[in-house]
């Protein structure tokens, strides 16, 4: 795979990656979230310690050298779940330098060169690569659960498709229900009954004026109106109850949205509803300035890429180690279509990922 020169060939590389690309690797299909995570435990070798951790159903796994986990100077993350596609986008095609198939971009493909970047590149300082099969549903059973465990380290280079730039920010992450009550009634006789449906219309066009959704890019809160449902199942029938899921996205500029309690009160006040907020989730930073984030860069602008720094609108993994003070970075190869029919990997980006990737731990010693 890795030849005397350090590089990789590429015919190879993508024979691995059509195996695990092949592996429907979703949340509800247990086995095969456990069956991605061996397939790439498979390809470290014998000479390495793996720490296997599981919750909800979840499994993961750390991986280093010698017998007793260290605080790491670098930790490589990486995510083998995948979001549902129909059968045939777990059938890798190639056209031209693109291979399409769910998990190319997001992340199969980074995830096994930062596998084997961490196999095959010796290096004087503790490196642990971290595996996990719950990203795509939160994470809190993977890397947020290895950090609860005592997992530790000084930097983290998470394997999300960033085309060889770095993203140092993103947004933080809010999940929330809004909910209203009426009353039941048959629906011949609407002045009998109090439709709670059309309450909460009304609730979240006011939620929606507050926030519009931008019809561009823009760096400021965003909320997706993800279900709205009732228990009403009777088309005579006015409903009775009605609740909407919401998602939210918001930069550390907004101050509404810091803990659940704040969260409450203020969508509450835009909405005249009641609300129960699920999970919180601070934005994510990293230091710019830092010298890791410097050689990483310098690394990725060697290969004749830009190595710039980006803002990330989706949540990921850094967030939970942002929380415990720890610079975690979005780093990974090209392509498009994450979440799509026409997911791709932009192969012209996996061998200077490679590269990168081992200029930037050859660099680390010296750091």
């Amino acid at each position: 795979m890795t030849r005397h020169d350090g590089c990789v060939d590429l015919d190879e590389f993508l024979a691995l990656a059509d195996d695990l690309l092949r592996i429907p690797s979703t949340a509800d299909r247990p086995a095969d979230l456990l069956r991605a995570l061996d397939f790439v435990l498979d390809l470290l070798g014998p000479d390495l310690t793996v720490e296997r951790f599981e919750r909800n159903g979840k499994p993961s796994a750390l991986v280093y050298r010698g017998p007793t986990r260290p605080d790491f100077r670098v930790l490589f993350n990486a995510h083998l779940d995948v979001v549902p596609a129909p059968p045939e986008q777990f059938v890798p095609v190639r056209d031209g330098n693109r291979l399409h198939a769910r998990g190319a971009q997001d992340m199969k493909l980074s995830a096994l060169v930062l596998a084997l970047v961490f196999r095959d590149v010796p290096t004087s300082v503790p490196v642990g690569l971290q595996l996990v099969t719950d990203e795509e549903v939160g994470g809190r059973d993977g890397t947020l659960h290895q950090l609860e465990q005592g997992v530790t380290g000084r930097f983290v280079v998470i394997g999300e498709h960033s085309a060889l730039r770095l993203v140092t920010e993103s947004k933080g992450l809010v999940n929330a229900r809004v909910s209203v009550t009426g009353r039941a009634a048959h629906s011949a006789y609407p002045w009998l009954g109090d439709n709670a449906v059309v309450k909460l219309v009304r609730s979240l066009d006011a939620l929606l004026t507050a926030y519009p959704p931008p019809v561009e890019e823009a760096w400021r809160t965003t909320v997706n109106i993800a279900r709205v449902e009732t228990t009403n199942t009777a088309l005579n029938q006015i409903p009775a109850d009605a609740t909407a899921w919401l998602d939210i996205r918001f930069p550390p500029e907004d101050t509404d949205f810091r803990d659940p309690e704040r969260v409450a009160a203020h969508l509450s006040a835009l909405t005249g509803a009641s609300v129960e907020v699920g999970h919180v989730e601070p934005p994510h930073r990293a230091d710019p300035d830092s010298v890791d984030v410097k050689a990483l860069r310098q690394a990725a602008r060697d290969q004749g890429f830009s190595g710039d720094l980006l803002r990330k609108h989706g949540a990921a993994d850094s967030r939970f180690y942002h929380q415990r003070g720890i610079d975690a970075v979005i780093f990974g190869i090209g392509g498009d279509g994450q979440h799509g029919p026409d997911e791709y990997a932009d192969l012209t980006t996996v061998l200077p990922y490679h590269a990168a990737l081992t200029a930037y731990l050859n660099a680390v010693a010296g750091l």
